[in-house]
């Protein structure tokens, strides 16, 4: 039903060796405007403040996570129950389910108040765009891919192949992020993983004998968040974004003059539905706009994209230290009222190793024994079942702006 190349097209890759494309629309959708896009915006934004490798893209990860799809299709059992049509939907929405993240991506979305997710599903309906012309092919093709990653609950399996809590997204960032980063604990065996795994009735299931891969897969995936992608400069970098766009929001609805072009960025700002100009913005158009502000008449915008632009970055303070609350009051009194809301801010991140969903357990990772019972992961493995609450962390962190 699909076309395929006359010749399997391959992107060299540090993870894989090679990434393989034999379908047509694949290769089409690699080279859509959107897809590309993601070239110009880095997979962990504030994080290469930290470490200074960190510099791939979402177009290396979604790549990535593409391939790690072809990689569940060759190896994991049962996957047959996938036919060419729903093997196309699933590679479909493992290339394209980071399509819709802005500029340094998270920072973004608070400001945006809408998730990446949801505007992944709008770039890829909206008749506009490359994505949605190529997925016409087929009549009901960008409307299937569109709830997978809605979680509508249509192709249940497929969604909890491509978001979940053991999917392509996770397994592909887990090790492509250690890699760049060059974090030791965020090596997994993917491979063994993927061997492990098992189709029954439908649903997605992991070998007992995997268990323990599944464990490090779990263990890597915790101390990541918590050394990576919370660390705290990286963090700070990201808070000062924020606060930048905060601040431009605030100067366009007084009135006041904003000295850099800046129209695209409004126009989502303003009407989160525009994917035409969400598709302009990436991590160059940011940068552009901050370096001008370097210049503002404004002194909060201009001290801020000073500070982005220069790596100034919020000194923090973690609150489980237990500081003097003299001593917070005294940084506070620092700053005009004005000034207070950029330069002092409370931040807090939370995570568990394993989360169990009572509502869907399509996120639930399941285990099958050699009798072919299924049991739960936490009923399975003492180590999950004993971290489900003790695992659970929460960091509470004062940044301040010192002068």
């Amino acid at each position: 039903m699909f076309e395929k190349l006359n010749r399997t097209k391959v992107f060299r890759d540090p993870l894989y060796g090679y990434i393989q494309v034999d379908y047509k629309i694949i290769s089409d959708l690699i080279d859509s405007r959107e897809i590309q896009r993601l070239r110009r915006i880095r997979q962990l934004s504030g994080v290469s403040m930290v470490f200074q490798t960190a510099e791939h893209t979402r177009f290396t990860h979604s790549l990535g996570a593409y391939q790690m799809a072809n990689l569940v299709l060759q190896n994991v059992d049962g996957i047959e129950v996938l036919d060419e049509y729903k093997q196309i939907v699933f590679l479909c929405a493992a290339l394209l389910h980071d399509v819709g993240h802005g500029p340094y991506s998270h920072a973004f979305e608070s400001v945006m108040q809408l998730s990446h997710e949801d505007m992944t599903v709008k770039i890829i309906l909206s008749p506009t765009t490359q994505i949605n012309k190529i997925l016409s092919i087929s009549p009901t093709l960008a409307t299937d891919i569109a709830s997978v990653i809605s979680h509508d609950n249509r192709f249940p399996l497929i969604e909890s192949l491509v978001s979940s809590q053991l999917d392509v997204d996770r397994m592909d960032y887990l090790s492509r992020d250690a890699y760049f980063t060059g974090a030791a604990y965020g090596h997994i065996d993917y491979y063994r993983i993927l061997r492990s795994m098992k189709i029954v009735n439908n649903k997605l299931c992991v070998r007992a004998s995997g268990v323990h891969s599944i464990e490090s897969y779990l263990m890597s995936r915790y101390h990541m968040y918590f050394q990576v992608y919370y660390h705290p400069v990286g963090r700070s970098y990201e808070r000062i974004l924020e606060n930048i766009y905060r601040r431009v929001n605030e100067l366009v609805e007084e009135g006041k003059q904003i000295e850099a072009p800046i129209e695209t960025f409004l126009k989502v700002i303003k009407n989160n539905s525009d994917v035409e100009a969400y598709i302009d913005l990436d991590d160059a158009y940011v940068n552009g706009f901050v370096k001008q502000f370097t210049k503002s008449s404004d002194e909060i915008l201009r001290t801020l994209s000073l500070c982005f632009v220069n790596r100034h970055l919020y000194k923090y303070i973690d609150l489980a230290d237990d500081p003097d609350p003299e001593e917070l009051e005294a940084i506070k009194n620092r700053y005009s009222e004005e000034k207070l809301k950029y330069y002092y801010l409370e931040d807090s991140v939370e995570g568990v190793l394993y989360s169990v969903h009572r509502k869907s357990s399509i996120n639930d990772i399941r285990v099958i024994l050699p009798n072919g019972k299924i049991k739960s992961l936490e009923q399975y493995s003492p180590i999950v079942k004993s971290l489900l609450i003790s695992s659970a962390k929460k960091i509470d962190r004062i940044y301040y702006l010192e002068d």
